[in-house]
């Protein structure tokens, strides 16, 4: 067993090191929400206003929304699209040829990406906090981290299941980001919808459906103030579980190791460009 857990650990960091070596990945994931979080309060104020939550302030609603997006990025996206990139160089298949088992290996990318989404949200939360006055209660801590493992571990292996339906490297970034970016909008992270007479019913169903209104929704109502922090609304964490099921057996069904026919990754493309 410490045989196993040393061989994931060091996977982990690994990871970890070739994250921090790509400043795009690092902007993305971790900068890029802070700096929305900062335009927001800047465009719209610091006023109350109507939330699912109740009346709370704008940076109150938006830092636990953005520390969402934030958290689903660094396991969804960033998951996703360097398996595809990887698989498609060939990298999957020569671990596959290691000594090392490759559960281990998948193991060491999700550990990864929830260290970043952990490092992602405390950044975020104590922006928040730090800057704008944002209240976090005592109580609320088992709640957000309720909260946290659920969507963090269901984004993880969506992002698995990503990297299975995507035929190449080069598509992977477009399925997450016509998946991810409108659902960010009726999923109450960049706009609040308000009450449901004014906001029609395909739309709030939309979002029901999926899992990251679930997660923006637990983390967010454990943030405010006054409106249950204490409790934990236990069949959206039923949702995200059970999207983290559908997205086990596709990738178990789907996923493979080696280069699909006809991908070809940059570099291989650049192989073949005669020189001028």
């Amino acid at each position: 067993m410490r045989s196993v857990l040393a061989l994931w650990w060091t996977q982990v960091r690994g990871q970890n090191r070739i994250f921090w070596r790509s400043p795009v990945s690092a902007f993305f994931t971790i900068v890029l929400p802070l700096v929305m979080l900062v335009l927001f309060v800047a465009l719209f104020g610091n006023d109350t206003f109507d939330t699912p939550y109740g009346s709370v302030k704008v940076a109150q609603f938006y830092t636990p929304g953005l520390a969402v997006f934030s958290a689903a990025s660094a396991t969804y996206t960033n998951i996703g699209i360097n398996l595809a990139i990887r698989r498609d160089e060939g990298i999957l298949k020569r671990v596959r040829g290691t000594p090392l088992p490759p559960g281990i290996y998948l193991a060491g990318q999700v550990g990864s990406a929830v260290w970043i989404a952990l490092l992602s949200v405390v950044l975020m939360v104590g922006v928040g906090v730090a800057a704008y006055g944002v209240e976090v209660e005592a109580s609320s801590l088992g709640p957000l981290l309720a909260a946290f493992v659920a969507g963090t571990a269901c984004f993880a292996v969506l992002g698995v299941a990503l990297a299975a339906a995507a035929r190449s490297a080069a598509g992977a970034p477009a399925i997450a980001n016509i998946t991810i970016l409108p659902l960010a909008f009726v999923s109450q992270i960049f706009v609040s919808l308000g009450p449901e007479r004014d906001t029609p019913a395909w739309l709030r169903l939309v979002g029901d459906v999926f899992p990251l209104k679930h997660f923006a929704l637990l983390f967010g109502q454990a943030m405010t103030p006054g409106s249950g922090a204490s409790t934990v609304e236990w069949w959206r964490l039923g949702v995200l579980a059970a999207w983290a099921v559908v997205g086990a057996v596709f990738a178990w069904r789907r996923f493979v190791w080696e280069p699909r026919p006809g991908a070809a990754t940059t570099r291989h493309r650049r192989r073949r460009t005669p020189a001028a």
